[in-house]
């Protein structure tokens, strides 16, 4: 995806990601943990979906009165997802899978 095809953020919404030395992941705007388990956390956040991989990786503190979840582990990899894309993508690979 390059920069002319990225969708524009709506500005009204604000959501912290703050990692510190790759080891503390503090997340606020969380709607939902979708999956999770030591190596790969999917988050529903006000901006789309978020991918936490790493190792070793536990959540530390989930606040459904404050939107908040705290990521504690060896975390290497972040990246968001649109929540339609998402969906598109589990689809396709699971049609996929049953007419092989």
């Amino acid at each position: 995806m390059t920069i002319d095809e990225r969708k524009p953020i709506n500005t009204n919404i604000i959501q912290n990601v703050i990692l510190e030395n790759r080891e503390k992941l503090t997340i606020s705007g969380v709607n939902d943990v979708l999956s999770f388990d030591d190596q790969v956390i999917v988050l529903e956040t006000e901006l789309g979906l978020l991918t936490v991989k790493g190792e070793n990786i536990r959540v530390n503190k989930l606040s459904i009165d404050t939107s908040e979840v705290i990521l504690e582990g060896e975390i290497s990899y972040l990246a968001y997802s649109d929540k339609n894309q998402e969906k598109q993508k589990n689809n396709v690979s699971l049609l996929s899978k049953i007419f092989k």
